[in-house]
Protein backbone atom coordinates (compact mmCIF):
# COMPACT_ATOMS: atom_id res chain seq x y z
CA UNK A 1 0.00 0.00 0.00
CA UNK A 2 2.86 2.54 0.49
CA UNK A 3 4.54 1.85 -2.47
CA UNK A 4 1.12 2.45 -4.36
CA UNK A 5 0.89 5.77 -2.93
CA UNK A 6 3.96 6.88 -3.10
CA UNK A 7 3.95 5.37 -6.52
CA UNK A 8 0.93 8.14 -7.08
CA UNK A 9 2.52 11.22 -5.49
CA UNK A 10 5.07 10.81 -7.68
CA UNK A 11 2.77 10.35 -11.15
CA UNK A 12 1.37 13.59 -9.78
CA UNK A 13 4.77 15.31 -9.14
CA UNK A 14 6.15 14.50 -12.64
CA UNK A 15 2.33 15.60 -14.18
CA UNK A 16 2.70 18.33 -17.28
CA UNK A 17 1.13 21.28 -15.94
CA UNK A 18 -1.96 23.08 -17.44
CA UNK A 19 -1.14 25.26 -19.98
CA UNK A 20 -3.21 28.17 -18.32
CA UNK A 21 -1.12 27.73 -15.34
CA UNK A 22 2.00 28.10 -17.23
CA UNK A 23 0.47 31.26 -18.78
CA UNK A 24 0.27 32.74 -15.50
CA UNK A 25 3.85 32.04 -14.33
CA UNK A 26 4.99 33.39 -17.63
CA UNK A 27 6.05 36.74 -18.04
CA UNK A 28 4.48 38.45 -20.88
CA UNK A 29 6.58 39.50 -23.49
CA UNK A 30 5.27 43.64 -24.23
CA UNK A 31 5.71 44.12 -20.62
CA UNK A 32 9.28 42.70 -20.62
CA UNK A 33 9.73 44.63 -23.61
CA UNK A 34 8.79 48.06 -22.49
CA UNK A 35 10.74 47.81 -19.25
CA UNK A 36 14.00 47.25 -21.48
CA UNK A 37 13.17 50.00 -23.92
CA UNK A 38 12.45 52.77 -21.12
CA UNK A 39 16.30 51.88 -19.26
CA UNK A 40 17.61 53.45 -22.28
CA UNK A 41 16.82 57.03 -20.47
CA UNK A 42 16.81 56.37 -17.05
CA UNK A 43 19.75 57.98 -15.32
CA UNK A 44 21.48 54.70 -13.56
CA UNK A 45 22.33 54.36 -9.33
CA UNK A 46 24.77 56.58 -8.25
CA UNK A 47 28.43 54.94 -8.29
CA UNK A 48 28.86 54.46 -4.19
CA UNK A 49 32.31 54.60 -2.16
CA UNK A 50 31.97 51.14 -1.55
CA UNK A 51 31.84 50.04 -5.48
CA UNK A 52 34.82 52.32 -5.74
CA UNK A 53 36.61 50.92 -3.08
CA UNK A 54 36.25 47.74 -4.48
CA UNK A 55 37.84 48.39 -7.45
CA UNK A 56 40.50 51.32 -6.10
CA UNK A 57 42.51 51.54 -9.19
CA UNK A 58 39.64 52.29 -11.22
CA UNK A 59 39.31 55.59 -10.79
CA UNK A 60 41.36 58.33 -10.86
CA UNK A 61 40.67 61.50 -8.19
CA UNK A 62 39.91 64.65 -9.72
CA UNK A 63 39.52 68.03 -8.19
CA UNK A 64 36.48 68.62 -6.33
CA UNK A 65 36.26 65.21 -5.27
CA UNK A 66 35.33 64.80 -1.18
CA UNK A 67 37.56 61.98 0.09
CA UNK A 68 37.72 60.42 3.72
CA UNK A 69 41.46 59.92 4.76
CA UNK A 70 41.51 57.06 7.80
CA UNK A 71 44.76 56.09 9.49
CA UNK A 72 44.03 52.76 11.72
CA UNK A 73 44.36 53.51 15.49
CA UNK A 74 45.62 57.23 14.65
CA UNK A 75 42.85 59.78 14.69
CA UNK A 76 44.86 62.54 14.86
CA UNK A 77 46.23 61.46 11.84
CA UNK A 78 42.86 60.81 10.51
CA UNK A 79 40.37 63.43 8.14
CA UNK A 80 36.56 62.65 7.89
CA UNK A 81 36.63 65.12 5.14
CA UNK A 82 38.65 66.58 2.61
CA UNK A 83 37.86 68.33 -0.60
CA UNK A 84 40.53 68.35 -3.42
CA UNK A 85 41.68 71.49 -4.48
CA UNK A 86 41.99 73.13 -7.80
CA UNK A 87 45.31 72.67 -7.77
CA UNK A 88 44.98 68.75 -6.97
CA UNK A 89 46.47 69.01 -3.38
CA UNK A 90 44.33 68.04 0.30
CA UNK A 91 45.10 69.30 3.47
CA UNK A 92 46.12 66.53 5.93
CA UNK A 93 47.54 66.32 9.71
CA UNK A 94 50.80 65.38 10.72
CA UNK A 95 52.37 65.92 6.38
CA UNK A 96 50.01 69.00 5.46
CA UNK A 97 49.48 68.96 2.31
CA UNK A 98 50.19 66.11 -0.64
CA UNK A 99 48.85 66.14 -4.17
CA UNK A 100 45.62 63.70 -4.71
CA UNK A 101 44.40 64.51 -8.07
CA UNK A 102 45.94 62.09 -10.95
CA UNK A 103 45.95 59.17 -7.93
CA UNK A 104 43.87 56.22 -7.64
CA UNK A 105 42.64 55.32 -3.99
CA UNK A 106 45.28 52.90 -3.90
CA UNK A 107 47.88 54.63 -5.34
CA UNK A 108 47.30 57.65 -2.67
CA UNK A 109 47.14 55.41 0.21
CA UNK A 110 51.04 54.64 -0.62
CA UNK A 111 51.95 57.95 -0.93
CA UNK A 112 50.15 58.70 2.12
CA UNK A 113 51.76 55.57 3.83
CA UNK A 114 55.28 56.98 2.46
CA UNK A 115 54.69 60.39 3.97
CA UNK A 116 53.52 59.78 7.59
CA UNK A 117 56.41 56.73 8.08
CA UNK A 118 58.45 59.39 9.78
CA UNK A 119 55.69 59.87 12.31
CA UNK A 120 53.44 56.52 12.40
CA UNK A 121 55.76 53.40 11.53
CA UNK A 122 53.37 50.52 9.06
CA UNK A 123 50.79 53.21 9.10
CA UNK A 124 47.36 50.93 7.36
CA UNK A 125 46.16 54.12 5.42
CA UNK A 126 42.41 53.85 3.86
CA UNK A 127 41.45 56.48 1.31
CA UNK A 128 37.34 56.01 0.53
CA UNK A 129 35.80 58.74 -2.07
CA UNK A 130 32.63 59.76 -0.50
CA UNK A 131 31.60 62.55 -3.33
CA UNK A 132 32.66 62.64 -7.12
CA UNK A 133 32.77 65.71 -8.71
CA UNK A 134 35.46 66.06 -10.82
CA UNK A 135 34.17 63.35 -13.85
CA UNK A 136 31.98 65.88 -16.40
CA UNK A 137 30.76 65.91 -19.84
CA UNK A 138 29.38 68.79 -22.12
CA UNK A 139 26.41 69.33 -23.69
CA UNK A 140 26.28 72.27 -26.10
CA UNK A 141 24.33 73.14 -29.17
CA UNK A 142 20.81 72.98 -30.13
CA UNK A 143 19.66 71.09 -26.52
CA UNK A 144 16.49 72.60 -24.61
CA UNK A 145 19.28 73.38 -22.07
CA UNK A 146 23.06 73.75 -22.43
CA UNK A 147 24.74 71.75 -19.68
CA UNK A 148 27.49 70.27 -17.86
CA UNK A 149 26.60 66.66 -15.93
CA UNK A 150 28.75 64.93 -13.26
CA UNK A 151 29.72 60.99 -14.03
CA UNK A 152 28.49 59.68 -10.91
CA UNK A 153 27.74 56.55 -13.17
CA UNK A 154 27.86 55.22 -16.14
CA UNK A 155 26.41 57.36 -19.24
CA UNK A 156 25.44 57.01 -22.74
CA UNK A 157 24.75 59.73 -25.47
CA UNK A 158 21.34 59.14 -25.55
CA UNK A 159 20.80 59.19 -21.30
CA UNK A 160 23.19 62.98 -21.39
CA UNK A 161 20.66 64.53 -23.80
CA UNK A 162 17.63 63.18 -22.08
CA UNK A 163 18.80 64.31 -18.68
CA UNK A 164 19.69 68.25 -20.67
CA UNK A 165 15.57 68.11 -21.28
CA UNK A 166 15.95 66.62 -25.15
CA UNK A 167 17.03 68.39 -28.47
CA UNK A 168 15.02 71.98 -29.69
CA UNK A 169 13.64 71.65 -33.18
CA UNK A 170 16.34 73.07 -34.53
CA UNK A 171 18.53 70.79 -34.21
CA UNK A 172 20.59 69.12 -36.53
CA UNK A 173 19.17 65.41 -35.15
CA UNK A 174 21.31 63.27 -37.97
CA UNK A 175 24.64 65.34 -37.24
CA UNK A 176 25.06 65.38 -33.30
CA UNK A 177 29.02 64.03 -32.76
CA UNK A 178 30.52 63.20 -29.42
CA UNK A 179 34.42 65.28 -29.41
CA UNK A 180 36.93 63.35 -26.99
CA UNK A 181 40.51 64.00 -26.15
CA UNK A 182 42.87 61.79 -25.84
CA UNK A 183 46.72 62.51 -25.24
CA UNK A 184 47.38 65.16 -27.92
CA UNK A 185 44.50 64.22 -30.18
CA UNK A 186 40.87 65.11 -30.49
CA UNK A 187 38.59 62.35 -31.41
CA UNK A 188 34.85 62.76 -33.11
CA UNK A 189 32.31 60.38 -32.52
CA UNK A 190 29.13 60.92 -35.14
CA UNK A 191 25.58 60.08 -33.46
CA UNK A 192 22.70 59.59 -35.47
CA UNK A 193 20.01 60.83 -33.04
CA UNK A 194 16.87 59.33 -35.33
CA UNK A 195 18.45 56.51 -36.13
CA UNK A 196 19.73 55.51 -32.30
CA UNK A 197 15.70 55.51 -31.57
CA UNK A 198 15.06 53.39 -34.29
CA UNK A 199 16.94 50.59 -33.12
CA UNK A 200 19.65 51.67 -35.75
CA UNK A 201 23.47 52.11 -35.32
CA UNK A 202 23.10 51.02 -31.71
CA UNK A 203 27.00 50.93 -31.88
CA UNK A 204 27.19 54.97 -31.82
CA UNK A 205 25.27 55.28 -28.39
CA UNK A 206 28.58 54.98 -27.00
CA UNK A 207 29.68 55.08 -23.10
CA UNK A 208 30.72 58.93 -22.26
CA UNK A 209 33.93 59.74 -20.63
CA UNK A 210 35.03 62.08 -18.20
CA UNK A 211 35.91 65.40 -20.36
CA UNK A 212 33.70 64.39 -23.47
CA UNK A 213 31.62 67.05 -25.23
CA UNK A 214 28.11 66.35 -27.16
CA UNK A 215 27.99 68.95 -29.97
CA UNK A 216 24.30 69.19 -31.18
CA UNK A 217 24.36 71.94 -34.53
CA UNK A 218 21.46 73.71 -35.59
Amino acid sequence: MYEEVMSRSKLYLTFPLPAFLLILVMPHPALAGSKKATAIIQPSDTRTEAAISAQPNSYVIGAGDVLQINVWHEPEASVASTVVRTDGLISLPLIKEISAAGFSPAELEKLITEKLSKQIRNADVTVLVKEIHSEKIYLIGALKKEAQLILKSPLTVLQAIAEAGGLTDYAKRSKIYVLRQEKSKQLRFPFDYPAVLRGEHMEQNILLRPGDTIVVPQ
